[in-house]
């Protein structure tokens, strides 16, 4: 499952999660990030339990976007531990994705 989160929540469901997470800076006008969420569906349910999935709309939620220096979508942010642990922009094939997933729960 994929959580729709706001720079009110995002220190709670990201920075504070017990496992690491996966947030998707997108827009809903934003052609590629079209292309990357039925990916990032399809993970979130492979990696259920062992990693977390998160969207952040960039258009309505500014603050968050600007902290982490988003300037294109998508960016993908991998978390661990409340730190940016790797970084993905634009559209990738989901062997990508699984693959930088997998190298964060093996560390």
């Amino acid at each position: 499952m994929v959580m729709e989160i706001t720079d009110q929540s995002f220190a709670a469901e990201v920075l504070k999660s017990d496992k690491p997470v996966l947030v998707d800076f997108w827009a809903p006008w934003c052609g590629p990030c079209r292309m990357v969420a039925p990916i990032i569906d399809k993970l979130s349910t492979k990696y259920e339990g062992k990693f977390k999935f998160c969207k952040l709309n960039v258009d309505e939620n500014k603050t968050t976007a600007a902290q982490y220096r988003v300037m294109s979508i998508p960016t993908l942010l991998f978390f661990k531990s409340g730190q940016v642990a790797d970084m993905v922009v634009g559209a990738v094939p989901e062997s990508a994705l699984s693959q930088k997933i997998d190298q964060l729960l093996q560390k």
